[in-house]
């Protein structure tokens, strides 16, 4: 495949949806396959995109929010009874996920220990090399550039947001969070930026005090828009959704966005996609 593609394997929220699953992004090109965030039911996604667990290069998180982090104990677990051989598998995430990887681990002791003692040919348990790393940074996975910016989430600190160069093309996962200077910066001229939004318009319908509370953390679907627009992205993939879109709500979504944003706009149900630099 020449180009990338960006898949939205979960666009759901906390609350849980018999539709959606978690947040999680895959971005794959010719030989690359990288996760982004690993929220509930990714694996199961990741199967429905046509991709394994032993075919992933890396997994990058944005943050530490449980609902982006719920299945990495079944990605290490899962990939690495799957690999037919030992392969160390790269984690990259804001300051704080060295500790949550290694308290996941330690979570998994029985269970390696249950599976090394059944099976002859599992000597030693998952491989996971965790690397944290902070706005400004950049790092290679295979033949693909990482540059890492600065996201606003407060009071969830460090965010970040990974943009992704590889083949030609440009992705920027933004992961959740409302505008910023370090979001601009990263998205400027990139092919593509997927962003979490809420529909702040529905949200404060509903008598939730502490569902109000994402208001002043989350992007709504018209500044994700805005901030496609100034950076001049191609296209905009939208996930993540609160409220959850219902079907046939799509237009609705649509019809916030457009007048902001002039490109290519992608939301819909989980496994929605999109492909750049495909001709």
């Amino acid at each position: 495949m020449m180009g990338m593609r960006i898949t939205l394997l979960g666009t759901g929220s906390p609350l849980p949806d018999p539709h959606r699953a978690g947040p999680a992004t895959l971005v794959t090109t010719d030989g690359l396959s990288v996760l982004v965030d690993c929220g509930r039911g990714v694996l199961m996604r990741l199967a429905a995109a046509g991709q394994l667990p032993p075919m992933l290069n890396a997994l990058l998180l944005t943050h530490l929010h449980s609902d982006h982090i719920s299945d990495l104990g079944d990605v290490i677990t899962t990939r690495w009874v799957m690999s037919p051989a030992p392969r160390p598998f790269a984690i990259y995430g804001p300051p704080g996920t060295r500790d949550v990887v290694e308290l996941t681990m330690a979570s998994l002791t029985r269970d390696v220990r249950y599976r090394i003692d059944h099976h002859a040919d599992l000597n030693e348990g998952p491989s996971v090399v965790v690397q944290e790393v902070s706005a400004g940074e950049r790092f290679s996975i295979g033949s693909a550039t990482i540059l890492v910016g600065a996201t606003e989430h407060k009071p969830v600190e460090p965010t970040i947001a990974f943009r992704i160069e590889a083949d030609g093309c440009s992705a920027v996962l933004g992961g959740d969070g409302v505008p910023c200077a370090g979001l601009d910066q990263l998205c400027f001229g990139a092919d593509a930026y997927v962003q979490s939004v809420i529909r702040d318009d529905l949200v404060k319908q509903v008598p939730s005090a502490r569902l109000h509370d994402i208001l002043d953390y989350h992007s709504t679907v018209e500044q994700a828009a805005r901030t496609a627009s100034r950076a001049g992205v191609g296209t905009l993939l939208l996930t993540h959704y609160v409220p959850a879109m219902q079907r046939g709500q799509e237009g609705e979504w649509m019809a916030l966005a457009k007048p902001h944003f002039e490109g290519t706009i992608v939301l819909g149900d989980d496994l929605s996609y999109a492909e750049i630099g495909v001709g």
